[in-house]
């Protein structure tokens, strides 16, 4: 097969008018840590493929859409993609900055070259033919080949998701917010620093690692903030005696059940961090990482919040939000707090479900539905990176069995030695 235009017609999509392009191997959708380690792995196996990114440079969730005061929560040995480490000059908790240098490093090392700004707006199995139809627009001034088109269909063997758990920012509905209230509106994802919030009485809604660093952020450029705590939290130092916690819990898991850890780690925070629950910060019943195993909600690694808590620069609301008003909010309790700013700290979520046609390897939430270590391979050809919930260590795991995977397939199916990625322009393409 050389063109696309051998593949049976799409009964729903008869007359695509736009670009095609045949990829001899996978489509990666994304070119985040997740979709860059899949294509270092196929890189190693020899096997061709095209990383389809929506924004203009890699990792944009880490360029684009965190604060400027952002550190790898966990110690740099468990951030690392596979085949390369981080430079040995690089503190154990690196900034974002130094990651993103080291993600740009590791791309070009591998000679990875995402094509960028390309938003997949479906990709669909054509049984007719085995293949995968990967149709994509192009932005605005994004030129795509040489053909003169917005839109791109890429007919593939193999689909790698990789757009992640975090592709699209959760905006909670609330009353009030968009009609009544007269302050400014912020997603975490658009704030940067507390820089022009000094004097402001700022609502930080949402209490994970990113509202809580916010609110001590906002708390070091002189700003107000209350922090909006509905639900239970688990908080926990991100050093237990000098030692990483997440490190010290991995390895305790090696040899004890993870009840046990977990009670372990909650007893030496409650020894260090004391009673946070007197702060309005409840516990779950259910251990950390019991909890993040199961429900995916990672506890909170404390930086230096919990001590502006404790001294009442960063105020603690544990009620619920009943609706907003011209110039404050109030609560479900009662209470009316006058406030200029909402910053919203409501996490992310998949898009999958937006543009993958289909419902038996992904839940309706945009997750495998099998869960980690079994959530990377679907039936004909459909993978997923970075779905794990285990962060980016998880993410290479899965990285490093897709590849392989694929590189199987493919050396045991592909006679010629070397293949290059194929692609043919067409005005039409059935």
């Amino acid at each position: 097969m050389n063109n696309c235009e051998l593949c049976v017609p799409d009964q729903e999509h008869d007359f695509f008018t736009g670009r095609c392009v045949l990829v001899n191997g996978p489509v990666i959708v994304g070119a985040g840590p997740s979709g860059l380690a899949v294509g270092a792995g196929l890189k190693q196996q020899g096997v061709p493929f095209v990383i389809i990114e929506r924004a203009n440079c890699i990792a944009s969730l880490w360029q684009n859409r965190t604060y400027d005061r952002l550190n790898l929560h966990l110690p740099k040995q468990f951030c690392e993609l596979p085949y390369i480490p981080f430079p040995r000059n690089f503190p154990n908790y690196p900034s974002k900055h130094q990651f993103v240098d080291y993600l740009e490093s590791y791309a070009a090392h591998f000679g990875i070259a995402p094509r960028f700004g390309e938003t997949v707006g479906s990709a669909r199995y054509d049984g007719a033919c085995g293949l995968w139809r990967v149709r994509t627009r192009a932005a605005a001034g994004v030129v795509v080949g040489s053909c003169e088109s917005e839109t791109t269909e890429y007919i593939c063997r193999w689909v790698v998701v990789a757009s992640g758990e975090n592709a699209e920012k959760v905006v909670p509905e609330f009353e009030g917010l968009r009609e009544e209230f007269a302050g400014g509106v912020v997603h975490a994802c658009d704030y940067k620093s507390g820089e022009g919030f000094g004097g402001k009485h700022v609502l930080v809604v949402g209490c994970g690692n990113s509202g809580m660093e916010v609110s001590l952020d906002l708390c070091h450029h002189r700003a107000v903030p209350t922090m909006v705590v509905r639900s239970s939290v688990h908080v926990l130092p991100r050093e237990i005696f000098g030692k990483s916690t997440f490190q010290l819990g991995v390895s305790m898991m090696k040899w004890m059940p993870i009840w046990v850890v977990d009670k372990v780690l909650l007893g030496a925070s409650r020894l260090i961090l004391g009673n946070i629950e007197k702060y309005g910060l409840k516990r779950p019943k259910m251990g950390p990482l019991q909890l993040k195993n199961t429900n995916g909600k990672t506890p909170v690694l404390d930086i230096g919040t919990l001590s502006k808590i404790k001294s009442g620069e960063i105020k603690v609301v544990p009620h619920g939000i009943k609706k907003f008003l011209h110039g404050g909010v109030e609560f479900v309790n009662g209470e009316i707090l006058e406030i200029d700013y909402v910053i919203l700290a409501t996490g992310y979520c998949s898009n999958v479900p937006s543009w993958l046609k289909e419902s038996e390897f992904f839940t309706s939430d945009g997750f495998p539905r099998n869960p980690f270590p079994n959530g990377w391979k679907g039936k004909d050809g459909l993978y997923a990176v970075g779905f794990t919930r285990r962060g980016i260590s998880g993410a290479s795991l899965d990285a490093i069995r897709v590849s392989q995977d694929i590189g199987k397939i493919w050396n045991r199916e592909t006679k010629q030695k070397n293949r290059s990625v194929g692609v043919v322009c067409h005005k039409r393409c059935n």
